[in-house]
């Protein structure tokens, strides 16, 4: 128990390194004996111990012990390229969206064209101005404008046309009207795709939190499936996503026969089927930590500052002052208080009275 000994299967291997020694390096076989020379505790040989199928190294150079390390993949590694799982992973939108906003700002920089009147109200030492969205409550409205923001820059800046046949609107059409080849060929204005929906979201009862996790998954399938979001797919694919958002999020006992009402030609068989898909594609992956739901959050902000979306906001009143204080307040103590409780948890020594502190003195 108390020898530290280690030996080798082969013994140009070493146990630490996991790689293959150079011959002018001391042997470990050699270092194991002598130290076993030395003890009084006989050590066995450790080939006497394995089978002689185990030691059959004839093939010889490349046969080494591989440390753990080696194997496993570090999980932030393995979690970064996909946004939609790593908060630390950049979103897909942003990057979509920059190129049309700094056309924008050189166009209007080079044809001298006036921002005219300023719709963005700032704030000042004397007045403060918030609006009533937050990480925790988001505006519905201004949530659900970002979103069909974000899934227009999608479609618009789009790498390719890949798509699946489950979201092929030509295959699997949302209406009994035929609709004409050219509606495929042009990508769809940003208040189509919000009217759109806008209709959706309110038959689904999505709030504002949904609208996020709905972009988080379309972003997810995007990146799972390796498609593209185009004009032939869109309308299929933002359905699947609030759909899912809608059940899994807001935890809401929605049929998908209640979307039937608002989409008539649709059959309740298709968006089963299409659901379905949708689930197989994420391999079932509908966990959104919260951290990823802030990045989202955030970053759908700064899209409606960089677009210059209107965004309701009005001046910080006494009374909305004294509500934030005392919702400050409140949170405040609920986290002494879990502090406190850990902290009582932890004491486990016989005959521990408890935690006494004494008051600082500030000399």
């Amino acid at each position: 128990m108390g020898n530290s000994l280690s030996c080798c299967l082969s013994p140009n291997a070493c146990p630490k390194s996991g790689r293959r020694r150079g011959s002018a390096e001391p042997d470990c076989e050699s270092e194991v004996y002598k130290a076993a020379a030395g003890n009084a505790v006989a050590v066995a040989p450790a080939a006497a111990t394995v089978e002689p199928a185990e030691l059959d190294f004839a093939g010889g150079e490349g046969h080494h012990l591989q440390h753990i390390s080696d194997r496993e993949m570090p999980e932030d590694l393995a979690l970064e390229p996909n946004p939609s799982d790593h908060p630390r992973a950049s979103t897909i939108f942003p990057s979509k969206s920059q190129t049309d906003v700094r056309e924008k700002r050189r166009s209007n920089h080079f044809n001298h064209v006036s921002p005219g009147q300023l719709t963005k109200k700032y704030s000042s030492c004397s007045t403060i101005f918030l609006d009533d969205s937050t990480v925790s409550q988001p505006n519905l409205r201004t949530t659900v404008k970002c979103m069909t923001l974000a899934i227009y820059y999608h479609i618009k800046n789009r790498d390719a046309d890949r798509s699946l046949d489950i979201f092929d609107e030509r295959l699997h059409p949302l209406t009994r009207e035929k609709i004409p080849e050219e509606y495929f060929e042009h990508d769809p204005e940003q208040k189509f795709i919000y009217r759109f929906v806008h209709t959706l979201s309110s038959a689904a009862q999505l709030t504002a939190e949904g609208a996020v996790v709905t972009l988080v998954y379309l972003e997810r399938l995007l990146t799972y499936a390796e498609i593209d979001i185009c004009p032939t797919n869109w309308k299929r694919i933002v359905l699947g996503a609030i759909l899912l958002a809608s059940k899994f999020w807001d935890d809401r006992a929605v049929w998908n026969v209640d979307d039937c009402q608002i989409l008539k030609d649709v059959t309740v068989e298709d968006m089963n089927e299409m659901e379905r898909h949708f689930l197989e594609l994420l391999q079932f992956n509908i966990n959104v930590p919260f951290s990823v739901y802030a990045k989202y959050y955030f970053d759908l902000r700064s899209l409606a500052d960089d677009n210059n979306l209107n965004v309701l906001v009005t001046p910080l009143s006494k009374e909305r002052a004294q509500n934030l204080e005392a919702i400050s307040r409140l949170c405040d103590d609920k986290y002494k208080d879990v502090c406190r409780a850990a902290m009582r948890r932890s004491v486990s020594a016989d005959n521990f009275i408890g935690i006494r502190r004494s008051n600082a003195i500030l000399s």
